[in-house]
């Protein structure tokens, strides 16, 4: 592969932001980044043209899109949702899925698995994210109630038998049955153990965190609430320096206060964005399914037929990065390291992903002043969007 170099940009770099700056890679890896004139000869020069250069996006948490769902698209389909997510520069992925019995679950991590062993030219699955099936009927959201049941430890350990390493994330309700002690095996077994969907006190948090618990998924949606006398999930979430939590920046979900409310408690290191994305995003309105549950998007807002729940979302990664600049008033770089740096560490993989470093993987975004995303670059290769 031709050595590229992107000049006359700003490079969002984990230190600073590098004004008149240049990126350069090859094979596959950035190779240098600084700032002034750089050494062209030989390579492919890219004209920023001004613009920002920024880290690939992470979305550790999402089900879909174009179309397509992860917890049964097959080869094909698992293209289609890297390739929309890629032209809206996710350029790692972390496939979720929805509350469903064993066996579903087990097909989602041999589908997946399969996807990964071979080259991904999109957006690269990173791993499975599992939310549910062990959550809190009370705070069901979007998620199937006929396959809500208890922590399951002997189904985990079968996963990580047959799939090491696949399982990056899983979501529970830290406060049903046998939830501490799965908790536990989920941590030792290098999975990061998240709560969501769940009626948890403020206490059972912080014992849980005690246990191991280190995520919280889509902040402030499907949890007990903050109450004065009671904190409930939320307010453990927020206090607790132990937990990082997600949220979905898309204007629906979370009011543009109660996201910098989380950045406030949080820190800009412990938020990460996510888009919750299902099949319906990047498509037209009408009627979809979400774990077989009928759902209904009506101006890009998709909602549980009946009852009005809202059902994961449409949002992309670059509309959540835009909301958190435009609308919350989040600084540039931090709201990169929230989609970005953040969630590489999260899932171990910030020696290799999430920023603009030599040495680490070539995933590369260049967007305008208006912050529209112009071109992407994953593992160094262009994509078109």
């Amino acid at each position: 592969m031709k050595k590229l170099i992107l000049t006359n940009v700003r490079v969002v770099t984990p230190e600073r932001i590098l004004d008149n700056g240049w990126i350069a890679y090859e094979n596959g890896l950035v190779s240098a980044i600084g700032s002034g004139p750089a050494d062209t000869a030989g390579c492919e020069v890219v004209d920023g043209r001004g613009g920002w250069a920024l880290p690939g996006f992470i979305d550790v948490h999402v089900h879909g899109g174009g179309g397509h769902d992860f917890m049964d698209a097959e080869e094909d389909g698992l293209r289609e949702i890297t390739k929309f997510h890629a032209s809206h520069g996710t350029t790692g992925i972390v496939a979720t899925s929805l509350t469903a019995s064993r066996d579903q679950l087990t097909e989602v991590l041999e589908r997946v698995s399969r996807f990964m062993s071979k080259p991904m030219p999109y957006s690269q699955v990173l791993g499975v994210h599992f939310e549910g099936p062990f959550v809190n009927d009370k705070w069901k959201g979007a998620q199937n109630p006929a396959y809500i049941i208890p922590p399951q430890p002997e189904w985990l350990e079968e996963w990580v038998r047959r799939f090491p390493g696949i399982i990056k994330i899983q979501t529970l309700a830290p406060e049903t049955e046998g939830a501490l002690d799965y908790i536990e095996r989920l941590a030792g077994h290098g999975i990061v153990p998240s709560c969501g969907h769940t009626d948890a006190t403020y206490d059972q948090i912080i014992e849980a965190a005690d246990h191991g618990l280190r995520h919280a998924v889509h902040m402030y949606n499907a949890m007990r609430p903050y109450h004065h006398r009671e904190p409930g999930t939320v307010g453990a979430v927020l206090t607790d320096d132990r937990i990082v939590a997600e949220v979905i920046a898309d204007g629906h979900h979370v009011h543009a206060a109660g996201i910098d409310l989380m950045r406030r408690a949080k820190g800009t290191d412990r938020v990460i964005l996510v888009t919750d994305a299902m099949a319906a995003a990047g498509m037209p309105d009408g009627s979809y399914d979400l774990g077989g549950l009928p759902v209904t998007m009506s101006c890009g807002v998709a909602r549980l037929t009946g009852s009005g729940n809202l059902a994961g979302s449409t949002l992309t990664m670059i509309g959540a990065f835009r909301h958190m600049v435009r609308e919350v008033g989040v600084p540039l770089a931090d709201a990169s390291r929230m989609a970005s740096g953040n969630p590489a560490r999260q899932l171990g993989i910030d020696t290799v992903a999430g920023s603009l470093e030599a040495g680490k993987r070539a995933d590369v975004l260049l967007l305008d002043d208006a912050l529209q995303l112009e071109r992407v670059w994953i593992g160094g290769a262009e994509i078109d969007i």
